[in-house]
C-alpha cells in the first residue's frame, strides 16, 4: 500500500527538514531478520516512488539490490537492531552482563527501592479493562519527558490509541508496566507484539526522578516478569545504538534502512541529497567523538 512518506533530516535529536514522497513501506520483522530470507517486496503501484525498507540486515543488501536492477539504492542508516531472548532464566540472564554492570543495575535498584519505602512499586498492564487506566497514567509521564518533548517519541493521546491497545490486550498481545512512587506515576513502558516477540514501542520517565533511573529499573523488572511469564520468546529493542538498548539485548543484527527509488530525475535528487546530508552528519559525529565534543554536542541539540 503507498503511503505518503516524510524522510527526516535529523541532527542528533532534532528534525532541521523533512521530504514527503509516496512510497510503499516495507519493515522486516525480528524474526524475519533473524532467518536471514530476502524479503519479497509487494508490487510497486504506479503512483509510488518507490520503497522504504525498515530493519533490512545489512547482509541481503546485495541480494535485494541485485533483485530490483531497475530501482536506484540509498541507505539512510546503518545501525544495530537489539534484542534479548526471553526464554531463559532471569538469573542466568542477569549473570550474563558484566560484573560492572550487575553492579550498576542492583545499586540503581536498591536506590529507588529505597526511595520508594522499602518496596518498589510496578503496576502491569495486558487486560483490556487495565488499558485505560494505564494510558492515563503513562500519558501523564510522557507528557514530561524528554522522549516526547524533545523526539516526538511520546505515547499517542487519543481515543484510536486506546482502541488499539484495547484491542491487542484482548488478543494478549501487548504488555505495559507503570513504576510508582508516593503514589504517582514515574515511569512506562509500552511494548505491542508480533507473534511471541515484544516491540519496544514506548518508554518514558519523569525528569524529576532522573538521579534514580527509573526507566533502567522499570526495564530490569519488566525482563524479570517476562521471563517468569514465559509467553513471549523475543523482546526486539528495535533501531538505535543507544546505551539503554546495549546494556538489555543479548545480541544485535546489523541492519539498513533502504530507500529503493524510481530513477526519475527528482527521486535522484532528493536520493543524493539524503546520501550526502546523512554522510555530514555521520562525519560530524564521528569528528566529535574523537575530539571529545559528543557529549557537549549532545546537550546543546537537547
Amino acid at each position: 500500500m503507498t503511503a505518503a512518506i516524510s524522510l527526516p533530516l535529523r541532527i542528533g535529536a532534532r528534525t532541521i527538514w523533512r521530504i514527503d514522497r509516496r512510497l510503499v513501506p516495507v519493515s522486516i520483522s525480528l524474526d524475519d531478520g533473524l532467518r536471514g530470507a530476502p524479503p519479497v517486496l509487494p508490487s510497486l503501484p504506479r503512483e509510488a516512488e518507490g520503497y522504504l525498507i525498515r530493519a533490512l540486515p545489512a547482509a541481503l543488501l546485495g541480494l535485494l539490490m541485485a533483485a530490483r536492477p531497475d530501482l536506484r539504492p540509498f541507505v539512510r542508516q546503518r545501525y544495530q537492531r537489539s534484542y534479548a531472548s526471553l526464554e531463559g532464566d532471569f538469573d542466568a540472564y542477569l549473570a550474563s552482563f558484566s560484573s560492572k554492570s550487575r553492579s550498576t543495575l542492583k545499586r540503581k535498584l536498591r536506590k529507588l527501592t529505597e526511595r520508594s519505602g522499602g518496596m518498589l512499586d510496578i503496576r502491569d498492564c495486558r487486560a483490556p479493562e487495565d488499558v485505560d487506566a494505564f494510558h492515563r497514567d503513562a500519558r501523564a509521564v510522557s507528557t514530561k519527558s524528554y522522549q516526547e518533548r524533545l523526539l516526538a517519541a511520546g505515547l499517542p493521546d487519543g481515543e484510536e490509541t486506546r482502541t488499539e491497545m484495547r484491542d491487542r490486550a484482548a488478543r494478549d498481545a501487548m504488555r505495559g508496566w507503570l513504576l510508582f512512587v508516593d503514589g504517582a506515576p514515574i515511569s512506562y513502558l509500552y511494548a505491542p507484539a508480533e507473534g511471541d516477540t515484544l516491540i519496544y514501542a514506548h518508554l518514558g520517565y519523569d525528569p524529576a526522578f532522573s538521579e534514580f533511573s527509573p526507566g533502567t529499573v522499570l526495564q530490569l523488572e519488566a525482563m524479570r516478569d517476562l521471563m517468569e511469564e514465559g509467553r513471549f520468546r523475543l523482546f526486539d529493542f528495535t533501531e538505535g545504538d543507544g546505551q539503554h538498548k546495549r546494556q538489555f539485548g543479548t545480541g544485535a543484527l546489523e541492519c539498513v534502512d533502504l530507500l529503493l527509488l524510481r530513477p526519475t530525475l527528482p527521486n535522484l535528487l532528493i536520493g543524493h541529497a539524503l546520501r550526502a546530508f546523512d554522510g555530514a552528519v555521520a562525519l560530524a559525529k564521528a569528528v566529535a567523538a574523537r575530539t571529545g565534543l559528543e557529549r557537549l554536542a549532545r546537550s546543546l541539540l537537547r
